[in-house]
């Protein structure tokens, strides 16, 4: 009787371990109207901000996250710590690893045309300055234009030695940005040599003729024109979903992760 009692207490004690936190996510569901998961940390921070963070910069890497105007507050100081501290560089390093392996296994034709598609802002030239100078905030078009007009922008590492790899590998290479072209072109060339990226074949700038456009929009037709003049696509960069997305985006694309803002 005593280890029937004793079993009984067990499988009691087990489904009150098993159900108490479902029933606590139950209740924290219904008073604050999302998932206990997603809900964490409360607002204002508190412990565990790390892991929520990282959740968070997984689910906009991942294109999950959509239309958000600024890093959440409890996590400046983890975009900030990633940025500075090293992940980034090595996470961009990364990427560039995978996209020098893959064009390792194509030949280019002799005939010149199989070429690559580079976005500019935080896929070459690093704009992280003046992100963390104003807190990752919202995108400020005015502000920003003023950054970029500086023209000093640092390249990041690994983008500049895959930029120019690929090209002593035979392969064409365009950038293409959604700066405007009448007021940022001379700055952003001059910066674009400065940081060592010199050689492209052409530097394609949102033009009057795209101003309103969407970036996926306004880049899928310039890369419908590249093939058009028959290029073909042999893979396409950029650190926002919006440069790898739409028309003609290439025989593979390559995503640079970006946790400091969203261009849809």
């Amino acid at each position: 009787m005593a280890r029937l009692a004793m079993s009984a207490r067990g499988r009691l004690t087990m489904l009150v371990v098993f159900f108490l936190p479902l029933l606590h996510c139950v209740l924290l569901e219904g008073a604050e109207g999302a998932p206990w998961f997603w809900r964490w940390p409360p607002i204002g921070g508190g412990g565990g901000e790390d892991p929520y963070c990282l959740s968070w910069r997984v689910m906009v890497e991942a294109n999950n996250a959509k239309g958000w105007r600024r890093v959440p507050a409890p996590c400046i100081g983890y975009v900030r710590g990633y940025m500075a501290w090293g992940q980034y560089y090595r996470d961009v390093g990364s990427v560039a690893d995978q996209v020098a392996a893959y064009a390792a296994q194509i030949v280019p034709t002799a005939d010149g045309l199989d070429a690559w598609v580079f976005d500019v802002d935080d896929t070459c030239l690093s704009n992280q300055p003046y992100y963390q100078a104003k807190q990752f905030g919202a995108y400020d078009p005015v502000a920003f234009k003023m950054w970029a007009s500086r023209g000093v922008c640092p390249g990041i590492p690994a983008m500049q030695w895959l930029f120019q790899t690929l090209r002593g590998r035979g392969f064409r290479v365009f950038l293409v940005t959604g700066r405007d072209e009448e007021t940022l072109a001379s700055s952003t060339v001059a910066n674009l040599a400065a940081a060592g990226f010199f050689g492209y074949d052409r530097l394609i700038m949102r033009s009057a003729s795209y101003r309103g456009q969407s970036s996926v929009a306004f880049k899928s037709a310039v890369r419908r024109q590249l093939v058009a003049e028959g290029y073909r696509l042999r893979g396409n960069m950029g650190d926002q979903w919006s440069d790898l997305q739409g028309e003609c985006v290439g025989d593979r694309v390559f995503k640079v992760p970006n946790p400091m803002y969203f261009v849809p």
